[in-house]
């Protein structure tokens, strides 16, 4: 039997370089979101949010694959700032969120960052490398999420 080399298993474990990658450009944009009040995930939960006018924690947590405990403890931060509140959904037994006012004006404010932030990156890593990046990486969502079930 071989000796098992750590070092091996880093440079080849899928989850072990993703999730630094993801670090890596997380930290990238929280430094940019950090004039907004605003780190990079509270960032998108707030676009999260936005795109419909209000959202059960199942339904965010379903888009955006956390489970609801992470996502309720995400979620705390942002209301305490006043950027969500808590509203009533239409099933009375679930809870859900919308953005305020504040929350609104931030994500407005923080879109023009935000938007510096990622051309930056995709403009570094050239728009077809970028492309084929989000294409593989909604391929393994895909695939991991269906073999989860």
């Amino acid at each position: 039997m071989q000796p098992f080399n750590t070092r091996d298993v880093n440079q080849q474990c899928s989850c072990f370089n993703l999730r630094k990658a993801a670090r890596a450009v997380t930290q990238s944009f929280d430094h940019a979101l950090e004039p907004m009040g605003i780190r990079a995930t509270q960032f998108t939960l707030l676009v999260t949010m936005a795109s419909v006018s209000a959202r059960t924690l199942t339904e965010m947590a379903s888009v955006l694959v956390m489970d609801r405990t992470t996502l309720t403890r995400n979620l705390k931060p942002l209301e305490k700032l006043g950027l969500i509140e808590t509203v009533t959904p239409r099933d009375k037994r679930s809870k859900a969120y919308a953005l305020t006012e504040k929350g609104r004006e931030v994500l407005a404010r923080s879109i023009p960052v935000w938007e510096k932030a990622q051309t930056s990156l995709v403009t570094e890593m050239g728009n077809e490398r970028f492309n084929g990046l989000l294409g593989d990486l909604d391929a393994i969502t895909k695939l991991v999420t269906k073999a989860d079930k």
